[in-house]
């Protein structure tokens, strides 16, 4: 072979080795009619298409690899069927573009980006997604990442028939960060997924902020959930980190374990909860360290919840601290060091930090009063302060619950400082009409 076939035999082979990318096309795409329709159809992978500002026509398949990038103004509207974009290759860019006009069929995930299974490492940023029944749905792809979205779901629907903000299903190795999500369902639903990072994301006006269901080894840190139902629950799920995340004026619960496993949940703040600042239902084996619990309707409800290492942690100025469900006896100090209860008188005679007796946050009173809630008419009198003082005499009488037996004397430092807390929050109940 010749010295110059050889070198031409070498760069067609070189060529034909290169990906696909490598011939990438811009392609700008003017607003209106099917164009944007016609631009995916015609591009080849690798291509970018470049949106101009304003309308263009949807809904869109992809199913090669393309980015869409829009230009400042261009909005992708849907015909009211289906979802308005909808990826099923992988590698898919989607960024500055405001979507709306998705269908309404929850069963087929309607909504404004949905990824199928098998469509890995999607990249979605910088869009905003109005009025749709989801936002994006990430139906199965591995590596996903989500950040600095803005959802404003559909809230003209019952509350049970809306779609949630991010829905994710089966996902393995994704990060959903810096997003806003407000209206619809639940603000971030994971499911049957594994080593997630969910982290700096905004919640309002939503059922539940962060839903986790059936996942493992996932992370929710520094996130804010505002005037939901519930800011974070976390059920049937194991090895979850939860940290640095603030719960503001949820409505039902700040948190909530139930049947969680394994998990790390420490440095978050749950302030002003109507009803209880953590639910912990037959929760097992967690850490729950160094968190604030504070001005909530109650502290912590702890129902059939074994296992579990608990220090450093305040309780401050919630109406009950604690409602315990139960016959066991449960230890709440790690290494000789307990939590802050606010309504303990105690004193530290040794100066050690620590009170010099052991903290009950409920007594046999506490236990009467939960199970005939009428006896609250009595709790000024003579009885239940003989109740209360034969039980100090006579240990055996608790009724069993949580025993801190090193209550701190002071408040740790709040991990997080809270966000500006708005003056009037409105619980979304929904109605059909929100206006009614």
């Amino acid at each position: 072979m010749r010295r110059s076939d050889a070198i031409l035999l070498a760069i067609m082979l070189a060529v034909a080795g290169m990906p696909a990318g490598a011939w990438a096309k811009t392609i700008t795409v003017a607003a209106g009619g099917n164009t944007l329709i016609e631009a995916v159809a015609a591009a080849s992978p690798g291509d970018m298409l470049d949106l101009q500002p304003g309308r263009h026509q949807g809904p869109v398949l992809i199913a090669k690899t393309l980015a869409l990038i829009g230009a400042d103004g261009a909005e992708v509207v849907g015909n009211g069927e289906g979802s308005v974009i909808r990826i099923e290759a992988a590698g898919v860019t989607i960024r500055n573009l405001t979507i709306t006009g998705s269908g309404t069929n929850t069963t087929n995930i309607d909504g404004g980006i949905y990824v199928a299974q098998g469509a890995d490492d999607p990249v979605i940023e910088n869009n905003r997604l109005d009025q749709n029944q989801f936002g994006i749905s990430l139906h199965g792809p591995k590596r996903a990442i989500v950040r600095n979205n803005v959802v404003t779901n559909r809230n003209d629907l019952w509350l049970n028939s809306r779609g949630n903000g991010i829905h994710m299903w089966n996902n393995v190795g994704s990060r959903i960060e810096d997003n806003i999500v407000t209206g619809g369902r639940d603000g971030i639903f994971v499911q049957l997924g594994s080593d997630n990072i969910i982290t700096g994301n905004k919640f309002s006006h939503l059922r539940f902020a962060v839903h986790y269901m059936y996942s493992k080894r996932g992370s929710v840190s520094d996130n804010v959930s505002i005037g939901n139902h519930i800011g974070y629950a976390l059920m049937y799920s194991d090895q979850l980190i939860i940290k640095g995340n603030i719960s503001v004026k949820d409505r039902d619960y700040g948190l909530m374990l139930n049947s969680a496993r394994k998990g790390d949940i420490r440095d978050n703040v749950i302030y002003g909860t109507a009803d209880k600042c953590l639910f912990f239902y037959l929760a097992v084996k967690n850490q729950l360290i160094g968190n604030r619990f504070e001005d909530c309707g109650i502290g912590v409800h702890v129902t059939g919840s074994d296992a579990n290492l608990i220090g450093g942690n305040a309780f401050i100025g919630n109406h009950v601290q604690m409602h315990y469900a139960g016959t066991k006896f449960h230890e709440w100090s790690i290494d000789g060091r307990g939590n802050y209860w606010s309504d303990n008188p105690a004193f530290d005679l040794n100066g050690d930090g620590m009170a010099d007796t052991a903290y009950r946050p409920n007594d046999i009173v506490d236990w009467v009063v939960w199970r005939y809630p009428l006896s609250k008419l009595l709790m000024s009198s003579p009885a239940m302060e003989i109740l209360r003082v034969g039980q100090s005499q006579f240990p055996a009488l608790y009724p069993g619950g949580v025993v801190d037996s090193h209550p701190l004397m002071t408040a740790p430092t709040a991990p997080r400082a809270l966000p500006e807390i708005p003056a009037d929050v409105k619980w979304e109940e929904g109605k059909a009409d929100p206006s009614s």
